[in-house]
């Protein structure tokens, strides 16, 4: 038996956390009201309304997931500036039986995030893939996060999970009966990001 240590270094981010309460009645007329009003996106129907947090019905959880926003950046990125993260666009997602979402990635985001509204941790999942090319691919005997091209995490009604928005994702065919309602959201910061003296500054404003 060899005595070895494996190290991980440059990580991907994978943010999960939990709002731990149920969908208000006023939030529940709002999001049933909203399926009224998509388009076929490919493989499921997305709302057209694409800043969907800014409806007031969503106050509350326009601030809940602010606040995960925010704790990603503190833990994660660390920003030695004054910077302030906020939430750009943001819609919701209807997956029904035998629908999926394509595979895709979020441009001109930094972070971006899914809130689960109505999930069933038994059938529902989202997939990131490994972009990395590799010119040379033995075949694997047992899949691990070191070899493995694409990884999924299970998802259940009330996560939140947020990634680096250029990490692409998507979800496969839906099993099981429950319409699957997600909302989905991109990010971005203002303020000052770099260093004046080493000429690295960039003033973002919003």
């Amino acid at each position: 038996m060899i005595d070895s240590n494996i190290n991980g270094i440059f990580p991907t981010p994978i943010y999960i956390s939990k709002i731990n309460r149920d969908i208000t009645e006023e939030e529940l007329l709002f999001i049933n009201k909203t399926k009224l009003d998509v388009y076929n996106n490919e493989g499921n129907k997305t709302s057209n309304d694409n800043y969907i947090l800014n409806n007031k019905a969503f106050e509350k959880l326009k601030q809940e997931l602010d606040l995960r926003v925010q704790d990603y950046f503190d833990k994660v990125i660390s920003p030695a500036n004054n910077i302030t993260q906020y939430i750009t666009q943001s819609w919701l997602n209807y997956t029904e039986t035998n629908q999926y979402h394509h595979k895709h990635e979020h441009k001109n985001s930094l972070v971006s995030g899914v809130f689960y509204i109505n999930s069933d941790k038994k059938f529902d999942k989202i997939k990131f893939f490994n972009e990395n090319y590799q010119i040379i691919k033995p075949e694997i005997k047992e899949w691990n996060i070191w070899n493995s091209e694409s990884w999924w995490f299970s998802v259940n009604t009330g996560d939140v999970i947020l990634f680096p928005s250029s990490l692409t994702h998507m979800v496969e065919t839906k099993q099981g009966d429950n319409t699957r309602i997600s909302l989905a959201f991109n990010t971005f910061i203002k303020g000052t990001v770099g260093n004046n003296k080493q000429l690295t500054e960039l003033v973002l404003w919003h």
